[in-house]
């Protein structure tokens, strides 16, 4: 039981970390898995309950923005009213679409062959390598009000890349943002406000197989660790990702990855 605790706590700490700081929630769930491989706890069930954790973490964080976001977007199509807000919430549905389609017609694919250590490792070095090029070579020049329609929808289509495990869905899309000129800052909010969709239709797709007793076949409170620690620890890390790209590079994360994928290689090989 105590074990099962454990492992709740660092999976709820872990995918609230690596959800928005990009270092691969995959990459660690490998090692996790090689440290607790018999943990005891439904899977499935389990990954709602963490996903919806940073999921509220996000709408909580981005609360205001979100709200009028969403009031906004809803004026342009009943007044049809066109403001900044407005038109980030278009903007927002267009970057979730690749992800949709990609998902839907590749997921299994991804699910059937590139779930493998090698994989998340390679992932984590070719991402790393990107972070590096992107901190040197981008123009970190405007803000999130300067996206038009075609960095958005280049920030997507990388999106859509991150159903490759060991990508990290905010990396990919912060390197994207920043290679279409957007600051560190900007780049980073876009990615966070893109996750909203994202992770929420993650989690209602994940809904139907769950069923209620799943929950209560085991120990509840293994999901209200969960959920408490996913929700905590994403709510820091995007605080603190936010302020800590104002004035500082990427890199350490580039380095970070390369550490984590030599750990994995020797993992699978050892």
């Amino acid at each position: 039981m105590l074990t099962q605790y454990l492992y709740s706590i660092l999976l709820g700490i872990i995918q609230g970390i690596t959800e928005f700081i990009p270092i691969s929630s995959s990459g660690h769930l490998v090692v996790l898995h090689n440290i607790f491989p018999q943990a005891g706890i439904n899977e499935l069930t389990f990954d709602i309950v963490l996903h919806f954790g940073t999921l509220c973490a996000v709408v909580i964080y981005f609360f205001k923005d979100l709200k009028a976001i969403l009031i906004n977007w809803l004026k342009s199509i009943v007044k049809q009213e066109m403001s900044p807000e407005a038109k980030l919430g278009w903007l927002l549905i267009l970057a979730t679409v690749p992800a949709v389609l990609a998902g839907y017609f590749f997921e299994s694919y991804i699910e059937a062959f590139l779930r493998s250590n090698l994989v998340v490792a390679a992932m984590l070095v070719i991402i790393g390598l990107f972070f590096i090029l992107a901190e040197k070579y981008a123009l970190h020049q405007n803000e999130s009000e300067k996206i038009g329609w075609k960095q958005a929808l280049l920030i997507g289509v990388a999106q859509a890349v991150a159903l490759i495990p060991g990508t990290s869905r905010s990396g990919i899309t912060i390197i994207a943002g920043m290679s279409t000129k957007l600051k560190r800052e900007a780049a980073v909010r876009f990615s966070f406000l893109m996750s909203v969709p994202v992770i929420f239709g993650a989690t209602i797709k994940k809904i139907p197989p769950m069923s209620i007793g799943a929950i209560f076949a085991q120990d509840v409170f293994n999901f209200i660790l969960g959920f408490i620690m996913s929700f905590i620890f994403g709510f820091i890390a995007i605080k603190y990702l936010l302020i800590y790209v104002k004035n500082n590079s990427l890199n350490v994360f580039a380095y970070y990855r390369f550490l984590l994928a030599v750990i994995i290689l020797a993992i699978w090989f050892f």
